[in-house]
């Protein structure tokens, strides 16, 4: 586990009084392949990137899978259900914890379809989910395209694909940045959103699980409305667009809330479990009100089985909001982890963190005094191992983990790349044919992170003192 990776990236804030939301570094989805498909133009860049012909990091084994590999994997099972809680298996999951009353986790192993495993801790505890909320965009997007075309998935597609979003002044303010595929030169250019930036809707529903684009999230939300309300006449002139938004604040907030909360329960999820209150930007939340936001580890996680089972909505939004969210480009957070880098992930993450003055504490991200949540929902999928002999080590294995934290004063993002690693270890360790590496206990992680803390500062005052030579 390497806690300087993300470490050394830590922007300091300001030691006043805090509040930052969703925030998060680059991540891109879906399989490279989609291009045609989806008409997401990035993904090219991507693609050529793998081959050498395009300036692209090259990516791990586990973001290589294509359109055909990415499906929802119980189709056959959709009757299976989330067993009890699993006494041992929960008391080994409680052991990997920094902090067993600052954390709630919610863990399935399906690795074994005959024998699915559950374990859970605190998996009742509600929390702001940040920009996991994002996944109840996505529910109210797909859900609004089948009341419109129940039975027509190449009308929902070509809605999807065709459906041109023009970014306005929803999007302020934003500090995301998102990919651009830029053909002549070979490469992606990645900015902030611009009012005019235009794409289409399944781009703008990328821009916004991938790189996780408040701005996106926002401008998605606005065309989310539009779609439940005009229906089949989607998409609609700007002239309609501006009529409509002119309407009362209450109406606009009443459907707002409507189609959100319809998505959710269309998924078989309990909108007062899991709930997006509203947009996620400034420009957005004084055009349309909304209220607050929910999610519980045991509901989120019920997200990730419906998600597998064809159940969010159905078989084809299934499909599609798991390739939305299987991660293709740079890893971050509990994905990050080196453990995982040759498995299938398909993730999502929000944080929440706060500060305030205190003496001798300097605010962080990820580092709040006052709050510090981060939340992360992941599905793992990993191929069979084999040890340098050639011989079977473990079995492939298939698990999905939802996550919330709020241990202040600790870098949670590190602490998330960590449980990642440790958990994935205990389920190596639980269908292993050979030993696979040894879990650290809860002393050897904390002595690891003081040392690399440690680390950390003496890096930083070396780099002052060069810095103070120069001058």
């Amino acid at each position: 586990m390497k806690f300087l990776n993300i470490t050394i990236n830590l922007i300091i804030a300001t030691a006043t009084t805090a509040m930052m939301l969703g925030l998060t570094k680059p991540v891109d989805a879906y399989p490279l392949d989609g291009l045609d498909y989806t008409g997401i133009q990035r993904l090219e860049g991507y693609r050529l990137g793998q081959l050498g012909k395009a300036r692209a990091k090259k990516l791990p084994s586990g973001a290589l899978l294509n359109l055909k590999q990415v499906q929802p994997r119980l189709l056959k099972n959709s009757g299976m259900q989330i067993p009890a809680a699993d006494k041992k298996f929960s008391q080994e999951v409680r052991k990997l914890l920094r902090s067993t009353s600052k954390y709630g986790i919610a863990v399935l192993d399906l690795t074994d379809l005959k024998n699915p495993l559950y374990a859970e801790h605190n998996a009742e505890r509600s929390s702001n989910p940040g920009s996991v909320g994002k996944l109840a965009v996505a529910m109210a997007v797909f859900n609004a395209l089948k009341e419109s075309y129940p039975s027509d998935i190449k009308a929902r597609e070509k809605v999807l694909k065709n459906a041109m979003v023009v970014a306005d002044g929803f999007i302020v303010h934003d500090s995301h940045t998102v990919p651009f595929w830029q053909p002549a030169k070979k490469r992606i250019l990645k900015r902030r959103l611009r009012i005019g930036d235009t794409a289409s809707l399944w781009t703008y529903l990328d821009y916004m699980l991938s790189p996780s684009s408040n701005a996106a999230a926002s401008m998605v939300m606005k065309h989310m409305m539009l779609l439940k309300k005009f229906g089949k006449n989607y998409p609609v002139s700007r002239k309609q667009e501006d009529e409509f938004f002119k309407g009362s604040r209450k109406e606009l907030s009443e459907i707002l809330r409507t189609v959100l909360d319809q998505g959710v329960a269309a998924s078989g999820l309990d909108p007062t479990l899991f709930r997006q209150g509203g947009f996620f930007t400034s420009g957005g939340k004084k055009r349309v009100s909304g209220g607050g936001s929910t999610g519980t580890p045991r509901e989120l996680l019920k997200f990730l089985f419906n998600l597998e089972r064809g159940l969010v909505i159905d078989r084809f939004s299934s499909r599609e909001i798991k390739r939305l969210i299987y991660m293709t480009q740079r890893r971050i957070r509990y994905a990050s982890a080196p453990a995982l880098k040759d498995s299938a992930v398909y993730f999502k993450s929000g944080s929440l963190y706060r500060c305030r003055a205190e003496a001798g504490f300097s605010c962080r991200k990820y580092r709040g005094n006052v709050t510090n949540l981060l939340n992360s929902v992941a599905t793992v999928e990993t191929k069979a191992g084999n040890g340098s002999d050639g011989k079977p080590r473990h079995k492939a294995l298939f698990y999905m983990v939802a996550i919330t934290s709020n241990v202040l004063k600790h870098n949670a993002a590190v602490d998330h790349q960590t449980l990642a690693t440790r958990l994935h270890r205990l389920m190596q360790k639980r269908h292993q044919i050979s030993n696979p590496k040894r879990i650290l206990t809860a002393e050897e992680l904390e002595a690891r992170y003081q040392r690399d803390k440690k680390i950390l500062m003496e890096r930083k005052k070396e780099k002052q003192k060069q810095s103070a030579q120069k001058k």
